[in-house]
């Protein structure tokens, strides 16, 4: 009997902290707003800032990015553009070259991925703020100036983008449930306290932000961290838009969500002490529910399943809850092998978590993933209409 009370306990556990890691987090959040509201003091603001465009064998697409860039909005004497090449061995660095003296080229002497380029160009760099972006991401005209403004605020150590995927004509496409929750979650964080991550398509932050940077860890997760440690808050700005094609094979999808992950755990790994609430106080509850709760949904699954199916012989609750999981597991399956729109949420929920899961045994081999291949969307850059 004590047994079967302990089993209960452990899936309900189990339950508990899937519910938590993708609903309860956001609904406190939501309710802690209301009562803790912090507003970001935009205003018109133009500091000196280096925009750091890394790219590796990116030659059909680093001049549609580059001429992207020199169309900001931005008084060009307070800009500066450096593309960082990890090694190209394409015509990348050539064609980067030949927009001198705008444009200034560091190149890596060998490829050392994306964290090492950019810290090759953060040593060439002379802004006080630092902007970073790929090669893939196109950004309407006004997005420097508008993210600039933000740093206007002393609190703001970091500025993320907000992600839009759109289509050939520059249209708002379907960008995906999971795309519009992680967006609304990073409202509620920003308004609440902070964000836990950036998007690293596009991103900025302060120089003495990016002082100790990690050549080897994700920079993006990494750049958020060290701004809190340093005192400042991570924000996103909802007008700083970063434009960009889905990627329609499933198959590289899987891989770039095990390899974000992968680097996730390590930036983690090596920053356990932000988990700490006496030390980083209200961060570091979000850290632990953002991240590390997420990264341990799939196990909670696991165990859901499982108990569930131990107890379902003795009780017709246990049994349906056991049957529930099997049809939704079911349905998923039947929808990542013949795609369906109405499958389309539980097959990309199921297919997220499975990647999470490979990524903890890829990480418990000890890999880490430094080198990357920019994702494979469209050769060009998106065009942007007016939504």
């Amino acid at each position: 009997m004590q047994s079967a009370v302990n089993i209960e306990i452990v899936f309900w556990s189990a339950v508990a902290l899937v519910l938590y890691a993708y609903a309860g987090y956001p609904c406190a959040l939501a309710v802690l707003a209301r009562f803790r509201r912090r507003t970001i003091r935009r205003r018109s603001h133009t500091p000196m800032v280096s925009f750091i465009i890394t790219a590796h064998n990116e030659g059909p697409r680093i001049a549609q990015k580059i001429e992207n860039t020199l169309r900001q909005d931005y008084p060009a004497s307070r800009c500066e553009i450096i593309i960082a090449s990890d090694s190209s061995t394409d015509e990348t660095d050539a064609i980067a070259a030949a927009f001198a003296p705008r444009i200034q080229l560091v190149r890596a002497a060998r490829r050392g991925g994306k964290e090492a380029a950019q810290r090759l160009a953060i040593e060439a760099a002379s802004g006080e703020v630092l902007i970073f972006s790929d090669v893939a991401t196109a950004l309407a005209p006004t997005a420097v100036r508008t993210m600039a403004g933000n740093f206007a605020d002393p609190t703001v150590g970091c500025v993320s983008s907000l992600d839009r995927f759109v289509d050939s004509h520059g249209r708002a496409a379907g960008e995906g449930a999971y795309v519009r929750y992680e967006m609304w979650l990073r409202t509620l964080e920003t308004r609440a306290n902070s964000l836990v991550g950036l998007s690293g398509s596009f991103f900025a932050a302060r120089r003495d932000v990016c002082a100790r940077w990690a050549s080897n860890r994700q920079s993006d997760f990494s750049t958020l961290l060290r701004a809190v440690e340093l005192g400042y808050r991570g924000v996103l700005d909802p007008e700083c838009v970063g434009y960009y094609h889905s990627i329609d094979d499933p198959d590289r999808e899987f891989s770039r969500k095990v390899r974000t992950v992968v680097r996730g755990l390590a930036v983690l790994a090596a920053n356990l002490r932000m988990l700490n609430p006496w030390r980083f106080g209200l961060f570091a509850w979000q850290l632990a529910s953002h991240k590390l709760c997420r990264w341990l949904v799939p196990f909670a699954m696991i165990v859901a399943l499982a108990t569930s199916a131990i107890l379902a012989s003795a009780s017709p609750l246990y049994l349906g809850l056991c049957a529930a999981q099997v049809t939704f597991y079911g349905a998923a399956l039947a929808g990542i092998f013949r795609p369906s729109p109405r499958l389309r949420i539980p097959s990309f929920f199921v297919a997220a978590n499975v990647a999470v899961l490979v990524a903890w045994c890829r990480f418990a081999c000890g890999e880490r993933m430094v080198t990357w291949h920019p994702s494979q969307r469209a050769s060009a850059l998106p065009s942007i209409q007016p939504q």
